[in-house]
């Protein structure tokens, strides 16, 4: 772990540099946006991690391009939150989830424009700058801010625009509030920090949750598809709270429909 936040800090320091600069970005589609620091940060922490760990194949968002996901993998996000970092909103992380078989074993979430660096290892706690961290108590989704998430594909305003004004339309009225601040990552390290109470989002990919996952359990939160049952990369929809509020957010979120 002390390795991987080394890496992880180093890491920081070119999103730190880009961050300060003009940033040209382009378009991997209608709102989806790449820089050079994306794949800049993801190739440094591939030539770092790789040596590593041996076995573990690295599934980086700018660079995999396979169809099936690997067993033992390392998961990474350069950065989550690239608008933010474009247009210069210190809301934004590197993150790096190690799975093996379908489970999480270890992950680490940094910004280091703000210095927040989360981390967790299966087994021994969550922690935020050195500090254990655990989920809030609130037992009350009235009293409960929940975080969320809109999906590139918005623009569509196809069945998952449909799904995410439904959700917002029936969750409103029963919470203290949203938050929606562009890096998913980070929503569920403010989670296991017990800033925020849940966390809901569709069409989100391996690398945006892979190792927010594990700091949400190791905080004493859960983790959960749309239905309630464990959730895998494969679900559409991930739902995160801290667990007390967990069922009130399935009751209130609109049904998606596949096909």
């Amino acid at each position: 772990m002390e390795k991987l936040i080394k890496i992880a800090k180093e890491a920081g320091e070119i999103v730190k540099k880009g961050y300060a600069a003009p940033v040209e970005a382009d378009k991997k589609s209608a709102a989806e946006l790449v820089t050079k620091y994306d794949k800049d940060t993801e190739k440094f922490l591939i030539s770092k991690i790789a040596p590593l760990f041996n076995g573990y194949e690295i599934v980086g968002e700018e660079s995999f391009k396979g169809s099936r996901l690997p067993s033992k993998a390392v998961f990474i996000d350069p950065i989550d939150g690239t608008a933010n970092f474009v247009h210069k909103i210190p809301h934004l992380a590197i993150s790096i989830g190690f799975w093996e078989k379908g489970s999480p074993l270890m992950g680490i979430i940094y910004n280091p424009i703000l210095n927040e660096l989360f981390y967790a290892k299966k087994g021994e706690g969550a922690y935020f700058n050195g500090e254990k961290i655990e989920v809030a108590k609130e037992s009350a989704l009235q009293n409960s801010i929940i975080a969320t998430g809109f999906p590139y594909v918005k623009h569509k305003m196809e069945k998952e625009y449909w799904w995410v004004v439904n959700s917002f339309k029936n969750m409103l009225p029963k919470v203290r509030d949203f938050r929606r601040l562009g890096a998913a990552a980070l929503d569920l390290c403010y989670l296991a920090q017990g800033k925020f109470n849940g966390f809901y989002e569709i069409d989100l990919k391996p690398w945006d949750v892979a190792a927010g996952i594990l700091i949400v359990q190791e905080a004493g939160g859960k983790i959960s598809n749309i239905e309630g049952r464990e959730y895998s990369f494969n679900d559409k929809i991930i739902v995160a709270s801290n667990g007390a509020i967990h069922s009130a957010i399935l009751d209130n979120l609109a049904e998606f429909e596949s096909e």
